[in-house]
């Protein structure tokens, strides 16, 4: 067996497992198990629960966002100038997030992202995508006027909030969990704060 297809069973397994039970309730003793692998195959193959966790949001969310912002990018860069606006930018979070709140992999999955980033604010994976660094350059080629640190502390804020929108906790009963606020309103909300005028000095 190959190591990737090792590390595709564990994360194979992680996810059912979580989909089934919760994160919370998910040791690593449980994923090595229902893997059928030895007891120290997750820290062999990925450091630690954390780690894995990380691959497994790489994974599955990776291609959602580096796909759209990476065709945003690729067009403003073949047209030689900013061809895109904040709400175009903000669509392309926002719309993802919406899609996966559809589906309980995707509540999970978006769970995941909010727990791992919110307590310190930094990203899960190296991958660049994962990183404010592509969102903070977008957004100060669609504002220029705003100072650099200004263009970092807005998409802070504006990233902040989604994810206390779309990675709450996950509802023992999702049939009756509140429904996230429409996509149309989450967009034209956080356009409105990151287009908003510069404050003065």
């Amino acid at each position: 067996m190959t190591e990737a297809s090792t590390r595709d069973r564990l994360l194979g397994a992680a996810e059912r497992l979580f989909l089934e039970k919760g994160p919370d309730r998910v040791s690593v003793r449980a994923i090595n198990a229902a893997a059928g692998l030895n007891p120290g195959a997750v820290h062999y193959h990925f450091g630690s629960r954390d780690g894995l966790i990380a691959a497994l949001l790489e994974r599955e969310l990776l291609p959602i966002w580096a796909g759209r912002l990476g065709a945003i990018s690729e067009r403003a860069e073949a047209e030689g100038e900013v061809s895109f606006t904040v709400e175009d930018l903000v669509a392309a979070i926002v719309e993802p997030f919406d899609e996966l709140s559809r589906t309980a992999k995707g509540r999970m999955l978006c769970h995941l992202v909010a727990r791992t980033v919110l307590p310190t604010m930094r990203p899960p994976h190296p991958s660049p995508w994962f990183g404010p660094a592509p969102f903070e350059v977008m957004l100060g080629r669609a504002r220029p006027d705003l100072p650099v640190r200004e263009v970092a502390e807005r998409w802070r804020l504006a990233f902040t909030l989604l994810l206390e929108i779309y990675g709450r906790p996950l509802a023992p009963d999702p049939e009756h969990a509140p429904a996230p606020p429409g996509t149309r309103t989450v967009i034209a909300f956080v356009t409105a704060g990151l287009a908003a005028p510069a404050p003065e000095a």
